[in-house]
């Protein structure tokens, strides 16, 4: 007859599913303090008032930032102008038929159930 201890199960599951829960957690931790120490950090414009005979305040800005819309923009313009000195016949596929030798790999002659 199998005697199991039901107490001594009991309290491994239940040590197993918390071990698993704790780790868990820690990764989320972990991975959520990567996710702010790599984030970019982007400068704000610092505004220095400069005296002149008009009395204006220039900016100054210690990082430039091209928002995404314009990098997009850039980018694409950039592709399209290098791809257009290519012509058009490099996006036709064609399929040549390849004269194969004969292989006896896949031949009916050579089967396993042969009479004689």
């Amino acid at each position: 007859m199998l005697l199991v201890n039901w107490t001594n199960t009991m309290i491994i599951t239940v040590v197993g599913f918390c071990i698993v829960f704790v780790i868990l957690t820690i990764l989320i931790c972990v991975i959520k303090l990567f996710g702010h120490v790599m984030a970019p950090k982007v400068r704000k414009v610092k505004k220095i008032p400069v005296q002149q005979s008009t009395n204006s305040v220039r900016e100054e800005e210690d990082e430039v930032h091209i928002p995404a819309i314009h990098s997009a923009a850039i980018a694409t313009a950039l592709h399209l102008y290098t791809d257009d000195n290519h012509d058009k016949e490099s996006y036709i596929l064609r399929i040549n038929k390849v004269a194969r030798r004969y292989s006896p790999w896949n031949s009916k002659i050579y089967g396993l159930n042969q009479l004689k």
